[in-house]
């Protein structure tokens, strides 16, 4: 420590290295981009394929199947489920968080590629994959309404104008559009016009292909000249094509308008958005994952106007949902959180020292320390989010103790009667290996977390980088200039002032104190058996209390927003559906609580909804997202053949279907029938659970199917092939896109199909006919007995196996770990048969339990790193012991105090526990590094020493105790945006250091004093 005089000798440069690095600081906060928390890039592919009319389970044996097959060989998958619906199937693969997106996209391409001579020849186009970040929730929705335009025009307007455009913006990474489908010209057929004239399907279908031909037609040219050609090709409105000639008969031309009804209309009749009480069109953005949430979403509204102004004057460009204003209030309320922590330091400091230049000095160096953290925030590509804000809070506390110890131990030689100058110079030498220890041994309590690879090392490494970036800086700010400033500004001992009546009396309280220290630790050294008694029964009731307390992943945030769930009974149709819907969403906008509420619904019975609520500000709604959605979920009973099920939206992702509800449970097996017929009896025991509420399955087996029983001898007499029966019935029923209409903007399709008010029932399969080769009409009920049966309307794989998921959420005041028990219970009174259906938790309850079951071994490895760090510092295998029989009384604080809060054990709370390993055990550093200085300097026997170490260090280990208190409290008191995910870190430290400051400063003297004997007895026996 003696080169590190130099700094004391030179101020001016000591200051301006210190300001140099504070200004690299402030310019690097502005470069950090903001995020509500750390971005987890879980590697995820999505993969499509769409076969026109196809059922559910036609898609996922005939599609999904052979897509499965060839996509599970990939090396590095982790999760692979899919999704397949009437005409379309969609594969979901989740990757090793370590594996690169770009090279398993490259392995996605080549395993579509090794299946496809494997699927359907029907399937007309590749399956295609693209790139999704499931954890990144729209950070803003927008929504289109007009008074006059149809809802084909506002899909228009919003797919080919509006979400280019927002494409474009920095920060975008994703423009989904809900709420319709763009524009088209729909042909409704007449089968009795079609039948009475002789005229089938496909020649219908010829005529529309053939009339909108879009060709090259070529030029003609001479010498001088050159003239394209025209044929007018194309036919673009629904006028044009009443007026086509689709047949001639008897010499007269039969023309589309007497066969068929034709309109412009949209591609998907099944689709329907709002916006409040408006219809309307949704857009919903997403970030790229290193980009700038507030940066982004302000770059958006710089763009609406002029987006405004390329729209008509009836249509309305709103703003439906904004994720940054409870962004920006979390973090200006971590930010204010922060100043307050400061302020509380440095007036603990004040009244410790009584001195306003004392205190002071510690004061500088807790904001020159967070200011220079942001520089390594900036060199790692951290954000300002959530945790980051929540590591700096923390560090408050844990950064000024550095400052303390130097400044303690240069007052108390200056009071001795040095010149401040030497005192500098002594106290220096004297800390600062504690100080070293003190900080490295922190720091060491975190590295067993930053190597961690999995979910929970990604979430919380820059909480840990960011803690201990700041533990370092304090320390070299501590060494360097703490005791320069200490020099220059403190004044010896002969101009010091008389202290006033304020000082004086709190100076007189904290002598009491410590007079009552001295004389009860005479008691405990005295007592010492009892004293290692009760140590011992504090590392049992830390086993206890651990056991029992109640556990969780994170805690739940309220980011003001809500996600909703809703679900017909099967076989709905969607005519039917719509009020259903629209009664829910005038249920959702009488509560106080909410400010606006958008949606969209897709499919024939609604299957593709979404439903996205927005609260006010906290400050006005007076209630938590979860209270919102407790006090709605009453309401929603009234509404008969539906349901809606509302979560708060969380920007983390965690794996597992998102189903109605916040937690998954799943059943896989090779037999859907077995699944199918277990399902029911699980959900019936989970939905009777007390700890559960919106308990749902997402089986979707009961939708209405017309089953056709074909007599193929009987067609094949009459002249009919199987083709020419498919091609009929998709023709007719499956809204067939037939052609394709090109305009500078984009392109738009002809759906022809029968007339809906001929298709209603069963009914409409009787009038169905067959037109054979010869111009012979076969009905289709010649050859074919029709038999109504029910059927999946989806079809899901979990892998390779069929699987069916229940949903459900916690009910108020349950912690998921007790949810986790109870349904385990649940499940296996059911006598479920495990050797034929494998059940399990899927995504955050499944994370949950990885993680509990890895926390003690996380606990042990930091215990084991600070063991032999200090090990190397002290050279000694004693004296780290005695340092870390601090901890099993921080233990029982925190898990007391988490239990009378009413806070479940998270993974907040466990990043508390770190902190106060790092904590307590710099008070056992203080004593033990004095202790064992006096023993080699002065020749003190051992308990002499603990006493004089313990004295002496009361005052500093009493203002870093208290200073981190302070610093923590604001973690508790703050009561605004985002103050769930802080709660539970204040309380772990506060709860830990008070329980542990009482117990330490006794325990750890009587643990000293018998180790120490004990290393004298080995010493001898080796001796003799």
């Amino acid at each position: 420590m003696r080169g590190l005089g130099l700094f004391i000798l030179r101020p001016v440069g000591t200051a301006l290295l210190c300001l140099a690095v504070v200004l690299m600081g402030l310019l690097a906060y502005r470069q950090l981009p903001v995020a509500p928390l750390p971005q987890v890039d879980f590697p995820m592919i999505s993969v499509s394929a769409s076969m026109a009319g196809a059922s559910p389970e036609t898609m996922a044996s005939s599609v999904a199947m052979p897509l499965e097959q060839s996509l599970g060989a990939i090396a590095g998958l982790t999760e692979m489920s899919s999704r397949n619906s009437e005409g379309s199937t969609q594969i979901t693969l989740r990757f090793d968080l370590g594996r690169d997106v770009n090279s398993a996209a490259r392995d996605v391409q080549a395993a579509i590629n090794a299946a496809r001579p494997m699927l359907p020849s029907s399937l007309r186009s590749n399956p295609t994959y693209h790139k999704i970040n499931p954890s990144s929730a729209p950070i803003m929705t927008l929504a289109l309404s007009s008074a006059t335009a149809t809802k084909g025009e506002l899909y228009d307007f919003a797919s080919t104008i509006i979400a280019q455009k927002l494409s474009q913006v920095a920060g975008v990474g994703e423009v989904s559009v809900g709420g319709s489908s763009l524009p088209a010209v729909r042909v409704s057929l007449n089968p009795h016009a079609l039948a009475a004239a002789g005229v089938a399907l496909d020649d219908v279908r010829r005529a529309l292909s053939g009339a909108n031909s879009m060709r090259p037609t070529g030029i003609v040219e001479n010498t001088q000249f050159q003239w394209q050609l025209d044929a007018g090709g194309q036919l673009e409105d629904a006028s044009e094509y009443r007026e086509l000639i689709v047949a001639w008969k008897d010499g007269s031309p039969l023309k589309l308008s007497d066969v068929a009804s034709v309109e412009n209309s949209v591609e998907n009749r099944f689709n329907a958005g709002f916006f409040n009480d408006r219809t309307a069109v949704v857009l919903m953005v997403r970030r790229q994952p290193d980009a700038n949430i507030i940066a982004t979403v302000d770059a958006i509204r710089e763009q609406l106007p002029q987006l405004q102004a390329m729209l008509p004057a009836e249509v309305t460009l709103d703003v439906a949902m904004d994720r940054s204003p409870s962004i920006r209030a979390s973090l200006l309320e971590a930010e204010k959180t922060l100043v307050i922590a400061v302020l509380l330091v440095v007036a603990v400091v004040l009244v410790f020292l009584r001195n306003a230049r004392a205190a002071l000095i510690p004061s500088v160096a807790v904001p020159v320390s967070l200011i220079v953290t942001f520089t390594v925030m900036w060199w790692f590509g951290f954000s300002l989010n959530t945790l980051s804000l929540m590591a700096l809070i923390a560090a408050t506390g844990f950064v000024v103790d550095d400052a303390i110890v130097v400044l303690e131990s240069i007052m108390r030689h200056i009071e001795k009667g040095m010149t401040p100058m030497r005192a500098a110079m002594r106290g220096l030498r004297e800390v600062g290996f504690t100080v070293l220890a003190m900080s490295f041994s922190l720091v060491a309590v975190f590295v067993p977390m930053l190597l961690m690879g999995d979910m929970m090392g990604r979430m919380f490494r820059e909480f840990a980088v960011t803690l201990s970036a700041a533990v370092l800086v304090s320390m070299v700010v501590s060494l360097l200039l703490t005791p320069m400033m200490c020099a220059r500004l403190l004044p010896s001992a002969r101009v010091l002032r008389q202290p006033g009546r304020l000082s004086r009396m709190i100076g007189a309280i904290g002598s009491a104190i410590q007079r009552g220290y001295e004389s009860s630790l005479s008691w405990s050294l005295s007592h010492g058996r009892f004293m290692l008694l009760l140590l011992a029964a504090t590392v049992g009731l830390n086993a206890y209390l651990y056991v029992v307390v109640p556990k969780s992943m994170l805690p739940q945030q309220d980011t003001g927003q809500l996600m909703g769930f809703f679900r017909v009974d099967q076989g709905t149709s969607f005519q039917a559906m719509e009020p259903k819907l629209d009664q829910f969403r005038r249920i959702i906008m009488k509560d106080p609580a909410v400010e606006s509420v958008a949606g969209f619904a897709g499919g024939r019975s609604g299957t593709s909804t979404m439903l996205m609520v927005q609260l006010k500000p906290v400050a006005e709604r007076g209630a938590t997202a979860a209270e919102v959605v407790n006090r709605l979920r009453g309401q929603f009973q009234g509404v008969p053949g539906a349901r809606l099920t509302l979560v708060p939206q969380q920007d983390i992702f965690m794996g597992g279907p998102q189903g109605s509800a916040s937690y998954s449970y799943s059943l896989l097996g090779s037999e859907l029938d077995l699944i199918k017929t277990w399902l029911p009896r699980v959900q019936q025991a989970l939905a009777g659970l007390p700890e559960l509420v919106d308990v749902d399955t997402d089986i979707e087996d009961k939708g209405q199917r017309v089953q056709l029983h074909i007599d193929r001898d009987a067609a094949t007499r009459l002249g009919v092939d199987m083709s020419l029966i498919a091609s009929t019935l998709n023709s007719s029923f499956s809204e067939r896109q037939v052609s394709v209409i090109y305009r500078p903007l984009n392109q738009y399709r002809v759906v022809m199909g029968v007339d809906p008010r001929y298709a209603q029932d069963i009914e409409a399969l009787q009038q169905v006919q067959v037109i054979t080769a010869d111009g012979s009409r076969i009905p289709l009920s010649s050859f074919t007995r029709f038999e109504m049966q029910s059927a999946p309307t989806t079809v899901r794989h979990q892998g390779l196996f069929a699987s069916e998921s229940i949903s459900f959420s916690l009910a108020p005041g349950v912690s998921l770990e007790q949810a986790v028990i109870a349904v385990e219970r649940a499940v296996a009174a059911t006598n479920l048969p495990t050797q034929e259906i494998q059940a399990g938790f899927l995504g955050e309850a499944q994370q949950m339990r990885q993680t509990v079951a890895q926390q003690p071994l996380l606990i042990l490895a930091a215990l084991v790193t600070m063991y032999i760090v200090l090990g190397v510092l002290y050279e000694s295998y004693v004296h780290p012991l005695t340092i870390l029989s601090t901890l099993p009384s921080a233990g029982i604080g925190a898990l007391l105090a988490l239990m009378m809060a009413n806070e479940p054990f998270s993974l907040v709370a466990l990043i508390g526990i770190f902190l106060l390993i790092g904590v307590v055990k710099k008070n056992a550093i203080m004593m033990v590094d004095f202790a064992l200085s006096a023993q080699r300097s002065q020749g003190l026997s051992s308990r002499d020493a603990i006493v004089q170490a313990c004295l002496i260090r009361f005052r500093p280990i009493m203002m870093t105790t208290v200073s981190t208190i302070f610093g923590a409290l604001p973690l508790i008191l703050a009561t605004g945006a985002g103050v769930e995910m802080r709660r539970p870190l204040g309380v772990t430290i506060i709860g830990g250091l008070v329980v542990s400051q009482v117990l330490t400063l006794y325990t750890t003297p009587v643990v000293y004093l018998y180790l120490d004997r004990l290393r004298t007895r080995v010493r001898r026996g080796r001796k003799e």
